[in-house]
């Protein structure tokens, strides 16, 4: 393993001292070969299984749900170039968006960034929790009742906090070495399951309904969307003659494989077997000799993800203006994530209650991520990256820290989400026009059109890096 970067102030298993602020050409360092374990081993979770499972679940075939799968793999592609703004600028995601929203037009959509990442960790957390929790009872190790389950969670968080709270270097190596276990047992569970498939059509219909594919593809999407305010995170090290086109190859590819592979596993068994419980339909698949280790890959998973939603979203926080420093703000990500883990696992109203709350948060995501990813093309990526941070006077304050194009573009794309939009908290007066369709995240198509249909009255500032 490696355990140095020559970086002392991004060092593995030290706590790394840069949080959002610009990380200067003398600590740049690293690869594109970096982006492809990040991502690959951070999607190896089980979490794509369930969403093939969905596509299944919602009336698709074998082959129309591997076709969902493939989309949303291929939407990895966008979610690595919006990297690329983070080698340009040496800072985060949710800071070069100033540039699209203004410094206090941006803060809105950090807000509920911080809470979607909050939400996501919450999940994998608790899908953690009980695999972990299932695992000992297996052995005979756990403790009957909630103590056994409170001693789950706190070992999970654990393991996701530690790697989280020292930082990037160690978030990079962690995912990698993760990688090498989890991919070896994914691809023993896709070797036992995808034999048992049944890849003809569904019994119910040939050909589903728009609502059947729309409802699928949301799915496949939300999963790679709920990323794109946080890539540069990521490149921000990265020195700034690394090939743009490696980056975006590697990164892409890695989350691309492991969300298609794991996507397609949880396809073959929804046409198997009942998945309404998905890690008990799965584990029925399975051997009884690998049931455990099955349970160890769920764990495994949860916490790969958990690990970058959690380490992003303390910068998240400085974003929002949180005087502390990146370690410090993670105690408060980490506070918050025990605390809903808590009310998950002993609630399961609650429970069902955050997954509906996370599934509608997707209306204001798809416009934030067409505006952001417009703003990214017409810029060519070339910011100013003093004034990203400069605040009152800076190139990106705007009038009174509001863009006047990137909002009227978000609130463009957000009306459109609202009227198209079907989830169990809210479901749009287009919808039933529509066939059923939900056609939410296209908001982030017109969101991103109108932006560049109003940016091209105005000049953008596009400075030479």
């Amino acid at each position: 393993m490696r355990h140095a970067t020559g970086v002392e102030s991004d060092e593995v298993f030290r706590v790394e001292t840069h949080g959002i602020d610009t990380i200067p050409d003398e600590d740049r360092h690293g690869s594109p070969k970096d982006l492809f374990w990040l991502w690959f081993g951070s999607n190896l979770t089980f979490t794509y299984v369930i969403n093939g499972a969905l596509a299944v679940a919602f009336g698709l075939s074998f082959w129309q749900a591997t076709a969902v799968v493939v989309i949303g793999g291929l939407a990895f592609f966008v979610v690595s170039a919006a990297g690329l703004s983070g080698i340009r600028t040496g800072t985060a995601t949710l800071v070069i968006s100033r540039a699209a929203f203004g410094h206090r037009g941006n803060l809105p959509a950090g807000v509920l960034n911080w809470v979607v990442s909050i939400g996501y960790t919450v999940v994998n957390t608790v899908v953690g929790t009980l695999a972990l929790e299932a695992f000992l009872a297996d052995l005979g190790w756990g403790s009957p009742g909630d103590a056994g389950r409170a001693l789950a969670l706190l070992v999970t968080l654990a393991l996701t906090f530690v790697v989280a709270m020292w930082g990037h270097a160690t978030v990079q190596v962690a995912e990698q070495w993760l990688a090498y276990v989890l991919a070896a047992g994914f691809g023993a569970f896709l070797v036992f399951t995808i034999p048992q498939a049944d890849f003809g059509a569904p019994a119910a219909a040939a050909v589903p309904a728009l609502s059947a594919w729309s409802w699928a593809l949301v799915v496949a999407l939300s999963s790679p969307f709920s990323y794109l305010p946080m890539p540069a995170d990521y490149t921000r090290y990265l020195p700034k003659d690394t090939s743009l086109r490696a980056i975006t190859w590697s990164g892409a590819l890695g989350g691309f494989l492991s969300s298609v592979a794991l996507g397609v596993g949880g396809v073959a068994a929804a046409t198997a077997t009942d998945m309404t419980d998905a890690v008990a339909g799965a584990e029925s698949l399975l051997p009884g000799w690998f049931q455990p280790l099955f349970l160890v890959l769920v764990l495994g998973g949860s916490v790969t993800n958990s690990i970058i939603t959690l380490y992003s979203s303390s910068l998240n926080l400085q974003v929002l203006g949180i005087p502390w420093n990146r370690a410090k703000t993670i105690v408060i990500s980490a506070a918050v994530t025990a605390a809903g883990s808590l009310a998950a696992l002993f609630h399961t109203d609650f429970t069902s209650s955050l997954l509906s709350f996370l599934s509608l948060l997707i209306i204001v995501f798809a416009p934030w991520s067409g505006v952001f990813l417009a703003d990214m093309l017409l810029r060519r990526c070339r910011y100013d990256a003093h004034a990203l941070h400069a605040g009152r006077g800076g190139a990106y304050w705007y009038r009174a820290g509001f863009s006047p194009a990137g909002m009227a573009a978000l609130l463009s794309g957000l009306v459109f989400a609202l009227l198209t939009c079907d989830s169990e908290l809210w479901t749009g007066p287009l919808v039933a026009p529509l066939g059923g369709a939900d056609l939410t995240l296209l908001g982030s198509v017109v969101a991103g059109l109108t932006y560049w249909a109003l940016s091209r009255r105005t000049r953008l500032l596009t400075p030479a890096v």
